[in-house]
């Protein structure tokens, strides 16, 4: 049977064990039963006559708004489900943080997705849901729409706004035919919609998949910031290049925007300042932290890490629209370039773009070899090698003009 640890603090939290919540509940109403005897994949210890018993108990007023609990000061209560593989997932139970001001509204999801076998958090308010979200980080937030003070979309919309709470669903609980709702819900980032009453099979079913994909899309966030980090470890590894990726990210978002690219555009553009020599990795010290001119033995090593960095980078699908920038910006508009001998419109444009802003800072930018050019001087460079056949001549001047624009 369900047991209740009071861990009595000063702040009404208590803590419940087990799967059925139903023994501090005074009913939920038989039209809408749990089907505590019916669930799929739960394994309760008890028995067919405690389940009846216990059903006949407690199916009477969770759908009734006006039920009157004992726990309506009730702020945070955590539910957690026992064993190591909960409802199709390894490990930990997936936390999912239930947002309501209604106590009744409240207690429905909670009993419905602890059934599941969900660890379930409970806020009576979106000010306390900031607070658990940053404290908890649950796998999911059913987020009610109507609520005193800080509604539901303002929740939403500080959420995502939030690099780090960003990638948590938020499922919107609204009326029926709520158009209005479900529309301003999009608008601030919700991930789905659910409506009052609620369907048990399709709360699991909305619930289960969007963890699922929450966790998916932790798993490509971490593999991205590992493959920016070991590009920062790489440009480290020469300090005489200062804070040349950084320099590229912000001078590309600015020629992108210049040229009207997409939003794709520019952020594959931006990744690209960051992994675009990130197949250096494999290259040794003594070919790529070497003063002197590279003999040609060094320079073929040296050439093939566009190979290594496209090969780093293409298990990602995340990184499909920055692989040409790697492999491809040493390409030169006359076919002269490396690795593939790429003529004009062959290369791949964002290459094109790359090489830009690339040559230009480092043409501007103090070397052990040369001193920092000015902008003038840069562009002149610039303007012979396009001239030699290096060059896109049409992109060169849009930058020129670019360039020249951005002093005034």
């Amino acid at each position: 049977m369900t047991q209740w640890k009071s861990k009595y603090t000063g702040s009404n939290e208590q803590i419940v064990s087990g799967l059925n919540p139903s023994n501090n509940v005074n009913g939920i109403g038989s039209n809408h039963a749990l089907g505590l005897n019916k669930a799929e994949g739960n394994s309760l210890s008890l028995s067919e006559q405690n389940v009846m018993a216990e059903e006949t108990e407690v199916l009477s007023s969770w759908m009734n708004p006006d039920v009157n609990t004992s726990n309506n000061s009730l702020v945070s209560t955590t539910l957690q489900a026992k064993g190591s593989r909960v409802n199709g997932f390894d490990c930990d139970a997936p936390k999912v943080l239930v947002v309501d001001d209604h106590p009744a509204s409240r207690l429905t999801a909670v009993a419905l997705l602890a059934m599941e076998g969900y660890e379930v958090i409970e806020a009576d308010s979106g000010y306390t849901a900031i607070e658990l979200v940053t404290q908890k980080q649950p796998d999911l937030i059913l987020l009610d729409v109507m609520m005193a003070g800080m509604d539901g979309f303002q929740v939403c919309q500080l959420l995502k706004q939030d690099e780090h709470t960003r990638l948590i669903p938020v499922i919107f609980i609204t009326a029926l035919n709520d158009k209005r709702s479900r529309i301003q819900g999009i608008e601030v980032g919700a991930d789905d919609f659910l409506t009052k009453p609620f369907d048990r099979l399709e709360l699991a079913a909305r619930v289960k998949s969007l963890v699922r994909q929450k966790r998916l899309n932790e798993d490509l966030d971490h593999a991205e910031k590992v493959l920016f980090s070991i590009a920062r470890a790489i440009e480290s590894r020469d300090p005489n290049t200062g804070d040349h990726c950084e320099r590229l990210v912000t001078l590309g978002e600015a020629f992108a925007e210049f040229l009207n690219l997409s939003r794709n555009q520019i952020r594959n553009l931006m990744w690209g300042g960051y992994l675009h020599d990130i197949g250096k990795v494999g290259i040794p010290d003594v070919v790529l932290l070497k003063r002197g001119k590279l003999t040609p033995e060094e320079w073929d090593i040296m050439k093939k890490h566009v190979l290594m960095g496209e090969k780093i980078c293409q298990p990602l699908r995340s990184m499909r629209g920055v692989i040409p920038i790697i492999r491809h910006h040493h390409e030169r508009w006359d076919g002269s370039g490396y690795p593939d001998g790429l003529k004009e419109d062959e290369i791949p444009y964002l290459a094109q773009v790359f090489q830009m802003i690339d040559i230009y800072d480092a043409l501007t930018s103090e070397r052990p070899y040369k001193r920092a050019f000015s902008e003038e001087e840069a562009l002149s460079v610039m303007a012979e090698e396009t001239a030699k056949g290096w060059r896109n001549p049409k992109l060169m001047l849009q930058f020129t003009e670019f360039i020249l624009s951005s002093k005034q």
